[in-house]
């Protein structure tokens, strides 16, 4: 299984990257939102974990884009923004 991160947050990135790694999954990280456009689109992954925050692209466009390509890839929402405006717009 091939998963993608996309956070900026280097702390969170590197503890997700580890716990994946030693699972056994094979895991990519990017920190902006125009690297994970970037990663999506050149790459199939079989997860996507993504955060709303990035810079250089929003977490929603990112994810926006993504299903645009007609990708049903999972995704695992992480943010700081617990408003249900927010988690109705990543639905």
């Amino acid at each position: 299984m091939r998963i993608l991160i996309a956070e900026d947050d280097q702390v969170l990135a590197d503890g997700l990257l580890r716990s994946l790694r030693s699972a056994g999954y094979a895991v990519d990280q990017v920190s902006s939102g125009s690297e994970a456009d970037a990663a999506l689109s050149a790459h199939d992954f079989d997860l996507l974990i993504l955060d709303l925050g990035l810079p250089r692209m929003h977490g929603l466009e990112v994810l926006k884009r993504l299903r645009g390509r007609g990708s049903a890839v999972p995704v695992l929402i992480l943010t700081a923004a617990d408003s249900i405006e927010q988690r109705v717009k990543g639905l």
